[in-house]
């Protein structure tokens, strides 16, 4: 009888998480994921997996729930537009470091880290990028600063022990979806919400589905210290994949517009006054916030449809069905 595959994933109980587990269990994986809380264990639980209750600075729970893994995948970050940079060192700095640690003391043959496009920004207009560009000197926004840090250090720890991959999908959506679907609801609901220059600009995206099938061929294809895009194909108008995300909730984003020039004057506003008085709350709009969403934000996954063998395996049209069907 074949053996089953372990594989550990952390961030579990995310949106990604609980998309990777369930794939990974219909691929015939089993699956441990890191839990930090009675909520994230049940929702790790009904993904299919087994949880392990710690967090990313327990460096010996994650080792003793990894030995026996082939795979780690490590998916958990803080994805916010704002916070205190401690906290973002913490999670995408600090848990990398022990994330890597902890899987080189328990013998993991492949770590998969996922990244984000974010890590760009502060290097000029994000436009059919590709792996090969350099990361910007001096990134916009906290989130972007130390997912690039982070990014560094996975790929600078792949060795013949434990090889690294990283993953960088752009707009990651689809059902479930609690983190961007969440946010563009509650801004519209909120009346705070406006397309940027009217929004008619093209950007890529990801289906979660696409994402954690890119992770595990990452893991089984990937070649060591590598990064590979991953995207649902040809990019679309921003406005119109957004509206069309929102109508499946029945949500109807409207016409508001504010023009870039002052959306741009107001986002060095926002991050000289909340940086200057390090405000915890979240400012109207972010100089990054601005790069990813209110330009055209596109990148090129060819190197992983070639090396990978990728190719996205739910449509933009069948993810909008299945969302609204939802």
């Amino acid at each position: 009888m074949m053996r089953r595959m372990q594989t550990f994933v952390t961030g579990g109980s995310g949106f990604l998480g609980r998309t990777l587990i369930r794939v990974l269990r219909e691929k015939g994986h089993q699956v441990r994921a890191l839990a930090r809380s009675d909520a994230a264990m049940e929702a790790v639980r009904l993904a299919g997996a087994d949880p392990v209750r710690g967090d990313l600075g327990q460096v010996d729970a994650m080792r003793d729930a990894m030995r026996g893994c082939e795979w780690v995948i490590h998916s958990a970050a803080l994805a916010k537009a704002w916070g205190a940079r401690k906290d973002f060192v913490e999670a995408n700095v600090r848990g990398t470091e022990n994330v890597l640690e902890a899987s080189l003391a328990a013998d993991v043959r492949r770590l998969v880290h996922v990244s984000t496009e974010a890590v760009l920004v502060g290097g000029g207009p994000i436009v059919d990028a590709v792996e090969t560009r350099p990361l910007p000197s001096y990134p916009l926004g906290l989130y972007p600063l130390t997912k690039g840090w982070a990014e560094r250090q996975v790929l600078a720890a792949s060795g013949p022990e434990r090889e690294t991959v990283v993953v960088r999908p752009r707009f990651i959506w689809g059902k479930d979806d609690t983190t961007v679907l969440a946010e563009l609801i509650k801004a519209v609901k909120d009346g705070r919400f406006m397309w940027i220059s009217g929004g008619r600009y093209l950007t890529s995206t990801c289906h979660v589905r696409n994402v954690a099938e890119g992770c595990i061929l990452a893991a089984e294809r990937g070649k060591p210290r590598e990064v590979y895009f991953l995207t649902d194909g040809e990019p679309v108008e921003f406005r119109s994949f957004v509206t069309d995300l929102l109508r499946t909730q029945g949500v109807t984003p409207g016409n508001r517009s504010v023009p870039r020039p002052l959306a741009a004057a107001l986002a060095l506003l926002c991050d000289a006054v909340w940086g200057a008085f390090r405000l915890r709350s979240q400012p109207p709009i972010t100089r990054s916030e601005l790069k990813l969403i209110g330009e055209t934000v596109t990148v090129d996954d060819r190197k992983a449809r070639a090396e990978l063998g990728y190719s996205p395996v739910i449509t933009r049209e069948q993810g909008l069905r299945e969302m609204a069907s939802a």
